[in-house]
Order: C-alpha cells, then sequence, then structure tokens
C-alpha cells in the first residue's frame, strides 16, 4: 500500500478539516468516486455479516450448547454475555473515533484503524469460538465488539470525509446494501455453521480481514501528516458520550431517531432463533432461517435502491424515515396476532422492505447534521451506537420482555418503538 500525493481539489484536506461541517463537500476522493461507491459495499458486509450471524444465530446455539437445552437459563445468561458486550461496543465506537479522527499518518486518519481493528476482531473471533463458560463468553463476545468498533467506526467517517452532498443518498444506498446484506447474509451463512461454530467463526474472522485490507488498499485517503494536531481535553472526551439537544439539536434527534427504530427492529429480527424455536415451535430452525435471510434480503434491496437515489432526486430524506417506520410497525402486527411460521415469513419480507427504505436514507440524513469535519469519525461513532447497540444488546432486551410478558410482547414493544423513532426524526431542521 503506497501514500498517495497530496489533493489537488477545490478544497484541501487541512481547510476542509479545519472548517467544514456535514453541509460541505470534501475534496475529491483519491481513486475516484465511483470506486469508492462500490467497495463500501463488501466493506459493509465484511463487518455486519460478524453481527448478522453471531449475536443472532452462533452465540445463541453456542450457549445452548454450553449450558444445556433450557430456555430460561439460556435466556437470562444471553442477556448478561449481550449486555456486557453491548456496553462495551457504545464505549467503543466513540472512542475509536475520537482517536481516528486524531490520527496522523502518510496512509490517512482511517486507514490505520480499519486494518489493525479487523486484525484484532479476527482474533477475537477464534478466541470466542473456545468459549465454554459464562466469564469466557464475557471476555470474548467483548473483544469482538471492542476491536471490530475500532474497524467500523472510522470507517462509516468515509462518507462525510471523501462523498460530496448530492451523491450521499446514492452512496447511503450502497452502504445500507452492504449492511443488510451482511446483517442478513449473516444469518444465512451463519445458519450453516450451526453444527460447526467454531470453523464458522473462523471463516467469519477470515473474510472480514481479507475484505477490509482489500477496501484500505483498493482506496487510499490523502496524507493527515500536515494537519493540526489536536490537543487532548479530557473534558471534551467525556462529552463524547452525550450528545447535547441545546447545543446540537438536529444531531440529537438524528441520533434518538435511530436509536429507537432499530432497537424496535432488531428486538424482533435478533432474537428470530429463540422465536422460531419457542414461540413458532419449529423443531429444525435451521432449514427455514436461510429462506427466510433470503426473503428479507428481496424487500431490502428493492427499497434500498429505490428510496436512496430517490431522496436524491427529490432532496428529501424525512419522507421516507416515517414511511419505513409505518411499514415495519405494520409488519410486526402480522406475527403478533397470527402465530403461524407463515406470518412470520410475510412479516420477514415487509419488514425488510420497510427497513430497506430507512438504512438508505437514515445515513445520508445523519451525514448532512454532523457539527464538524474535525470530529467526523468521533460524532459518527456516537450515531453508530444507535445502530450496533440494538443489534448486540437485542438479545438482552428481548429477553427481559420475555422473562416479563412472553415472546408475544416483543412486537407491541417494537411498534411503539419504531412509531418512536420516526417522531423522533420530525424535529430536524436541517434535512427535509
Amino acid at each position: 500500500m503506497t501514500a498517495p500525493s497530496e489533493p489537488i481539489a477545490p478544497m484541501t484536506t487541512n481547510t476542509f478539516v479545519e472548517n467544514a461541517t456535514g453541509i460541505d463537500d470534501p475534496p475529491a476522493p483519491v481513486k475516484g468516486l465511483r470506486r469508492l461507491m462500490w467497495s463500501i459495499v463488501p466493506a459493509n458486509i465484511a463487518i455486519f455479516m460478524v453481527w448478522g450471524a453471531v449475536p443472532g444465530i452462533l452465540l445463541p446455539q453456542q450457549v445452548t450448547l454450553a449450558f444445556g437445552d433450557e430456555n430460561q437459563i439460556n435466556v437470562a445468561n444471553l442477556a448478561i454475555i449481550s449486555t456486557i458486550g453491548a456496553f462495551a461496543a457504545m464505549i467503543a465506537q466513540p472512542i475509536a473515533g475520537q482517536i481516528s479522527d486524531r490520527t496522523r499518518s502518510r496512509f490517512g486518519r482511517r486507514a490505520p484503524w480499519i486494518v489493525l481493528g479487523s486484525l484484532a476482531g479476527a482474533l477475537s473471533l477464534v478466541g470466542l469460538a473456545f468459549a465454554n463458560s459464562l466469564v469466557g463468553f464475557i471476555i470474548a463476545w467483548t473483544l469482538v465488539q471492542v476491536c471490530f468498533n475500532f474497524a467500523q467506526g472510522p470507517l462509516s467517517a468515509v462518507m462525510p470525509d471523501r462523498v460530496p452532498i448530492k451523491r450521499r443518498g446514492t452512496f447511503a444506498a450502497l452502504t445500507g446494501i452492504g449492511l443488510m446484506l451482511g446483517a442478513i447474509g449473516g444469518q444465512i451463512v451463519g445458519a450453516l455453521f450451526f453444527d460447526s461454530i467454531s470453523f464458522g467463526y473462523i471463516v467469519f474472522a477470515a473474510l472480514s480481514v481479507v475484505v477490509l485490507l482489500l477496501f484500505v488498499v483498493l482506496n487510499p485517503d490523502y496524507p493527515s501528516t500536515k494537519l493540526q494536531p489536536e490537543p487532548f481535553d479530557l473534558k471534551e472526551f467525556l462529552s463524547t458520550f452525550w450528545v447535547s439537544p441545546t447545543k446540537h439539536p438536529d444531531f440529537f434527534w438524528a441520533f434518538t431517531g435511530r436509536l429507537l427504530l432499530y432497537t424496535g427492529y432488531f428486538a424482533v429480527t435478533g432474537y428470530q432463533l429463540y422465536l422460531l424455536q419457542y414461540y413458532f415451535h419449529i423443531d429444525e430452525p435451521k432449514t427455514v432461517i436461510p429462506l427466510l435471510g433470503l426473503l428479507s434480503l428481496v424487500g431490502i434491496i428493492i427499497s434500498t435502491v429505490v428510496s436512496g437515489p430517490l431522496s436524491d432526486k427529490v432532496g428529501r430524506r424525512k419522507p421516507f424515515v416515517f414511511g419505513s417506520a409505518a411499514v415495519v410497525s405494520l409488519a410486526f402486527l402480522l406475527p403478533w396476532f397470527w402465530q403461524d411460521i407463515n406470518a412470520w415469513m410475510i412479516m420477514t419480507f415487509i419488514a425488510g422492505f420497510g427497513f430497506g427504505m430507512f438504512q438508505a436514507v437514515d445515513t445520508a440524513l445523519i451525514s448532512e447534521v454532523l457539527p464538524s469535519a474535525k470530529s467526523f469519525a468521533k460524532d459518527l461513532g456516537v450515531v453508530n451506537i444507535a445502530a450496533t447497540l440494538p443489534q448486540t444488546l437485542a438479545p438482552a432486551v428481548s429477553g427481559v420482555i420475555v422473562l416479563v410478558f412472553g415472546y408475544q410482547g416483543l412486537f407491541p414493544v417494537a411498534i411503539v418503538l419504531g412509531i418512536l423513532g420516526a417522531i423522533a426524526i420530525w424535529p430536524i431542521k436541517a434535512v427535509r
């Protein structure tokens, strides 16, 4: 990997980082925008396959094998593991983003951490393969969360760093396609390793390292060595974990909307394995998970491909967010009132369609409310808590709901959260 030369662009990287916000166009990518836009898809697939396969498929099955086929015990243990791991992820990504923002290297601010995070995450996955106790699961899964978030945080900053405003809807759609192909594809591929969990972990580890390394090599960034170093401020560092509703209200509402809608969606879909086993009473859930994943992917791809470019064309983001929340909420009514696997299949397609619409547009919306180019990765790290935390925390959230209200309680809670998530977008003023 060779470092690129200094940029020749209307706005240099120095002036952009020092003065720009999320609504300013960055310098053109070193190797061109087209290559960047298409390579972001496999990069997101590589990371989100881990989030799709491990907490929803492989880890629950590994917990079952370790502690026995007792519903209440497994739900409780998985909730403990997921809660601690999710808390670590919540802390890790903003810290990773802030470190990335301050990194000065000839490869830019993001590349070193994408590479190091993927390597450390892969090693942690291999360690998780050998876990067989509650403490072992907690330590290994926490390391997986922390390490991959050190790669994901800087990767998410690529859009405001390099993509012009008028192409962000399309870029967000491609990002969303990669995210959901990874998350749902991870479930499908994870089901194939249902009886060989350790080998599955090794496969996902190797895939993530190779793909993310290729992304960095194919999409070099401008050197950050000439950027003015930012002095460390402890108060500012601690403020990383607080999104001020008064200082940056648009940013606050974007964060809140994503957190609520994602939590509602993954509280149901992220608990799929146990729902199939204990709510729909499917004897061999691994036989239907691939079909369910394909149904979801079809819905997601259709809506994502249409919604992202369409939002660029009409210049609006909010209507797509409102529409997605309505579609997902209606989909969750089906399995709530119709306890049958056919209802779950129909819901999977419709909810995927609605969630794809949200994912295609929300990322572009958020990129336009970022306060400063100096802290893109840190701010996106905070926002991405709202994306990754619900996916990894879903077993914990769902476990509490199931223990208190039963499996039927998941659906009304998810519907309410989704509607509240859409309402939270309404006060944003910078985006229509």
